[in-house]
């Protein structure tokens, strides 16, 4: 009886902590990063040729693009509506930051973008909330300042030969198509000569004029009679 006692007491005390275990599990979530501290609000610059935003005061990392404000901590990314609080984890890394050149801080501090001068402009923060969405969208600082940057052609003179290039591709093909059956037409007679039987055989099935004219004869027949 007393084996059988502590056998029993001892698989109690084993499967007892296993609910507190499991519940422990269910709590686990990851860390989100610390708080940036601003002594003021920020103020950015935009990197060229990239419509991001980047705060260049800042020791860590701080972008702004689409509305959004990001930063990498420890191997993952996070994004948040504010620039000081509000960080969500972001489950993969934002498109935007492949075309960020890693070196962007030393071409800052050395006001040099692609071997060209580079005149930044430090722009507040609201602003450029206020406004990114028409700057993106009418081309900005392309056409007015070309980021900034001495000799950097615009992107806008670029890309407008390519659209060209796209609306035009349609009307080229079509016509070409055209020579091609109109070639085609030329070399195979065969192909009219075969067509115009088809329609003579298809026009008194369709009219029916033989049947027609036959009981026309008929009926003037029995009343000649």
């Amino acid at each position: 009886m007393k084996k059988l006692l502590q056998a029993l007491i001892l698989a109690l005390a084993i499967t007892a902590p296993f609910p507190a275990q499991a519940e422990v599990n269910v709590d686990v979530h990851i860390a989100l990063p610390p708080p940036i501290l601003f002594p003021a609000p920020p103020e950015l610059i935009v990197l060229p040729e990239t419509y991001v935003y980047v705060a260049p005061d800042v020791d860590v990392d701080v972008f702004f693009y689409n509305g959004w404000w990001w930063r990498p901590w420890e191997g993952r990314w996070y994004r948040s509506r504010y620039y000081n609080n509000g960080w969500a984890y972001y489950q993969s890394v934002p498109s935007f930051y492949r075309g960020i050149p890693k070196g962007w801080r030393n071409d800052y501090r050395e006001r040099r973008w692609k071997g060209h001068q580079w005149d930044h402009q430090r722009i507040p923060h609201q602003q450029v909330q206020g406004n990114w969405k028409n700057w993106e969208r009418n081309r900005h600082w392309e056409k007015q300042q070309t980021w900034g940057v001495q000799g950097l052609k615009p992107r806008t003179q670029s890309q407008q030969p390519s659209r060209k290039v796209q609306t035009q591709q349609p009307r080229p093909q079509s016509k070409e198509v055209k020579a091609v059956r109109t070639q085609q037409q030329k070399t195979n007679p065969q192909s009219r000569e075969a067509a115009k039987p088809q329609r003579k055989e298809a026009d008194p099935q369709s009219r029916g004029g033989q049947p027609q004219g036959s009981q026309k004869k008929q009926g003037n027949n029995g009343r000649g009679k």
